[in-house]
């Protein structure tokens, strides 16, 4: 029987070892490269572990755990941040939380032990294989993980490449290679800090130091393009509500109050552009429904007068663009809601709407519902309704207020998925409510859709509720912003988009033939070995 086939019996457990131990934490510490903490160096040494580990398992089984232990680690504190959404409801104890973390976590580690396995594997007997096999097989994981059963593409290994806000660094290469083939680079890169030690032990003094500088030197590279300015007008809002009020209808006609003096214009007859988050409006806007929801939140009761005084807010000759809720009807019954994106000029006119489709398990719907709510889970976020799912991506064409690609919240966090190729938009609007994502969230959130402006060569605008509020020129920098939990406002005139780049003409089969051209080095460099 060949090694690699399945075991006909079960293995019998032991007790987990040192280096099980050791490759848990390398994982939780590869996952401090991502922000708040942006400890890159920590990622890439943690990366070398488990490489190391690679080289000396030696068996598929082995490189399998090794993958997956690595991953509980590192999924679970990069993604701790999912525990606060507890603390939001009264359905489930807040401890939950860090169960839901956990197992989260414990099916994400799925996917590096899909790289390991499959990296171990190409490479068996051929050591030189190694380091591109495993690079590529990354690659294919972090692909997958962002579509199976409907993708999680939260923090690949990509977004330890981003600078500070005023400096993309290594993560402009997106735009050539795509987030997921940038991962692999970051495994190559770590490689490199385990062949400088190997080289420092061999007494190859010159050769360890080329391996340790070479992603150092990459990694704080200054790299951006020339700043470049726009012609559109925005004003760009952060009302600060929190989210213990903002399902409160007590509250709403002041988080409207609160929303629109953030809003008013500043120069008399100026025609802006005016960007709302998501829940930003409570009101339903959109006529047919029965008259029980419009009393139960919509001004005046009524859609006409809701939408009228929010094209007030616009101005004359302005646009808005806010975060609202639709009802999706069926018959005379509700079946569900569409959380869109409105836009309506200063009459009061929606002129354009955008449904989400990347939507949050738990949080917009709850999966198989028939058996989780009669054991007492429910959705982490107010109201019974589940969301329906959009069409994807869309652009929608504004006018004079040039055509807008929406991604609501989550959905940016899609590579490949954030702009309708056929129709290219001049800017990518991201309204979001990141009040229920903790401390470290939001800043997570930031810099994955710093990573679409990269990739896209499209300026991002992102309203939140509390933070972070920015806006993301083609070059991936932060050119103004609004700090978590504080009020305030931007305004100034939407960065230009690039022309299309690599990424947005091939989108992630990109990604995928980078990986390829991996597996033909490692191929290349196994021949070579031999000879």
């Amino acid at each position: 029987m060949s090694r690699f086939s399945l075991p006909t019996r079960l293995i019998p457990l032991r007790p987990i070892s040192r280096d099980h131990l050791l490759t848990i934490a390398a994982g939780g510490l590869a996952a401090c490269g991502f922000q708040p903490l942006g400890l890159w160096p920590l990622t890439l040494a943690a990366l070398a572990w488990l490489i190391h580990r690679l080289y000396v398992v030696k068996t598929w089984r082995q490189a399998l755990l090794t993958g997956w232990l690595f991953g509980v680690g590192h999924f679970t504190v990069g993604n701790g941040w999912i525990a606060k959404a507890f603390t939001y409801q009264a359905e489930m104890p807040a401890w939950l939380g860090w169960v839901g973390v956990l197992l989260v976590a414990l099916y994400l580690a799925v996917y590096p032990a899909i790289a390991t396995l499959l990296g171990w594997w190409l490479a068996n007997t051929r050591r030189a294989m190694l380091l591109p096999a495993f690079a590529a097989s990354w690659i294919f994981a972090e692909w997958l993980r962002a579509w199976m059963f409907t993708g999680f593409a939260w923090n690949p290994l990509a977004m330890i490449t981003l600078g500070g806000f005023d400096r993309p660094g290594l993560a402009l290469a997106a735009q050539w290679t795509g987030t997921y083939a940038l991962s692999g680079l970051v495994i190559v890169l770590a490689g490199w800090w385990l062949f400088a030690l190997w080289s420092w032990r061999q007494q190859q003094k010159w050769a360890a130091v080329a391996y340790a500088l070479a992603p150092a030197v990459l990694m704080v590279l200054p790299l951006h393009g020339e700043r470049r300015e726009g012609t559109l007008a925005y004003t760009l809002v952060q009302p600060d509500v929190r989210q213990d009020v903002l399902n409160d209808p007590a509250n709403y006609e002041n988080q409207f109050q609160q929303t629109a003096a953030l809003s008013l214009a500043r120069k008399p007859g100026e025609t802006r552009l005016v960007l709302w988050p998501e829940s930003g409006v409570p009101d339903f806007l959109r006529p047919g429904y029965a008259q029980f929801w419009y009393d139960q939140t919509t001004y005046g009761g009524d859609p006409a007068l809701a939408r009228e005084r929010l094209g007030r807010v616009a101005g004359k000759g302005g646009l808005l663009l806010t975060g609202t809720t639709d009802i999706a009807m069926q018959g005379p019954k509700v079946a569900g809601a569409w959380n869109v994106v409105t836009a309506l000029d200063s009459g009061g006119t929606i002129r354009g709407s955008y449904a989400k489709a990347h939507l949050v398990p738990y949080g917009e719907y709850l999966p198989m519902r028939e058996i989780l709510e009669p054991i007492g889970l429910s959705r982490l976020v107010a109201g019974s309704l589940d969301f329906f799912a959009g069409p994807g991506p869309r652009t929608l064409d504004l006018g004079a207020h040039g055509k807008a690609g929406i991604q609501i919240c989550y959905e940016i966090i899609f590579s490949g998925e954030v702009v309708d190729r056929a129709h290219r938009p001049d800017y990518l609007f991201n309204p979001s409510n990141d009040g229920w994502f903790g401390s470290w969230g939001p800043p997570q959130h930031l810099a994955q859709a710093r990573m679409r402006a990269i990739e896209e060569g499209l300026p991002v605008l992102r309203s939140t509720t509390t933070g972070i509020s920015a806006v993301i020129d083609a070059d991936g920098v932060v050119r103004q912003h609004v700090p978590p939990l504080r009020a305030g406002r931007l305004d100034g005139k939407v960065p230009p988009a690039h022309a299309p780049t690599p990424f947005a003409m091939f989108g992630n089969m990109l990604a995928l033939a980078w990986g390829i051209a991996l597996l033909f080095i490692a191929l290349v460099a196994s021949a070579t070995r031999k000879r």
